[in-house]
């Protein structure tokens, strides 16, 4: 079946789709913090129970729930159509996991924040999830009281001060679908801005572990130091064992005048690429992972309610791990990589179509 694909990058782009389900979860990165890692526990049993994360076992979110009615609103840019449906997506999967309506503010650039903040009080709302930036901008001016979840933005310098999930995809999964295209791959370099990713790359060398993989993390601060550095990797690359991971950094990967030399180096050397951005796959990357924006949501909606909960979770902001995932089937071919249908059936979307 063939439908609209959802993702913001791309709203024109054609998907097939079999199985809307994100492919089977792999463990959390163990992080070094003890409660952080008591918590992630207790968010994978919410994903498989919809557990509010960080309560016992026994503690559903419903309707019912005292602390969930009316208690929970959504901030998120005012932008048209196709961009606006990543948020309204994201807010039915909020409310389909709380069984209930939610307040939802649309922001535009110069919205009035005493309006906005007397419309949370009047609606008795104690956490606000704040998507994109605009919506973070917005939360932080309001009462210190309030909860805040942030999502719906890629990355953040000081993530540790915040609760929620990231949209650059949990390196665990990056790593476990590419030793399932490629499993002589051992070696996979990515470039990237401490300054941005820092906390991202402390997941990915746990994961790049657990997959038997040796992780090459190179540090840039501007785009030319990121272009010397790429230039080195392709230099040095055996597109035998060697892989190129391509991060959400607004440094070291620009679709402009990083992106294009990328591809071409890795095309004309057979070296697998593969991104944590969607757009990437059409461009020519292998594959992508990219948001299920409804599940994104249902799991947001579990973080809010933690907050409000005897058992809140710590300031954390996850990586993404509701995933939908892309394949380039030309650059497959050309990297001798094998896409039969059983592995087409993994992938939500195929590039070019077959």
């Amino acid at each position: 079946m063939k439908r609209r694909c959802a993702c913001a990058v791309s709203s024109m782009a054609r998907r097939r789709t079999t199985d809307n389900r994100p492919p089977p979860a792999m463990p959390f990165a163990a992080p070094p913090d003890p409660a952080l890692r008591a918590f992630l526990l207790r968010l994978s049993a919410a994903l498989a129970g919809s557990l509010v994360p960080g309560a016992p076992a026994h503690a559903h979110v419903t309707a019912s729930d005292p602390a969930a009615q009316q208690a929970i609103g959504v901030l998120y840019p005012d932008i048209p159509d196709p961009l606006r449906k990543v948020f309204t997506d994201i807010i039915k999967g909020i409310e389909e996991q709380l069984q209930q309506r939610v307040h939802a503010w649309p922001l535009a650039p110069e919205h009035d924040p005493n309006e906005l903040a007397a419309g949370i009080k009047r609606h008795g709302v104690r956490v606000v999830v704040a998507l994109g930036r605009q919506g973070l901008r917005a939360a932080a001016a309001l009462d210190p009281a309030l909860g805040v979840v942030v999502s719906g933005i890629s990355s953040l310098p000081d993530a540790e001060r915040h609760t929620g999930i990231c949209l650059s995809p949990d390196p665990a999964l990056l790593f476990a679908r590419l030793r399932s295209l490629a499993p002589a791959v051992r070696r996979v370099a990515v470039i990237y801005n401490p300054r941005h990713n820092e906390w991202l790359l402390r997941l990915a060398r746990d994961a790049a572990r657990l997959h038997g993989i040796d992780l090459a993390p190179l540090e840039a601060f501007d785009l030319a130091g990121a272009a010397r550095l790429y230039r080195g990797v392709f230099a040095d690359a055996d597109g035998r064992r060697d892989a190129l991971w391509l991060p959400t950094d607004p440094t070291t990967v620009d679709d402009t005048t990083i992106l294009p030399l990328v591809l071409r180096e890795a095309w004309d050397r057979a070296l697998p690429v593969f991104s944590s951005s969607f757009a990437h796959v059409r461009k020519g990357v292998l594959f992508a992972l990219y948001p299920n924006h409804t599940e994104l949501g249902r799991n947001l909606g579990n973080l809010a309610t933690g907050l409000m909960s005897a058992y809140p979770p710590p300031r954390a902001m996850l990586p993404l791990r509701e995933v939908h995932a892309a394949l380039n089937l030309r650059t497959a071919s050309h990297l001798g990589i094998a896409t039969s249908a059983v592995v087409q059936h993994t992938f939500q979307f195929l590039y070019p179509e077959p």
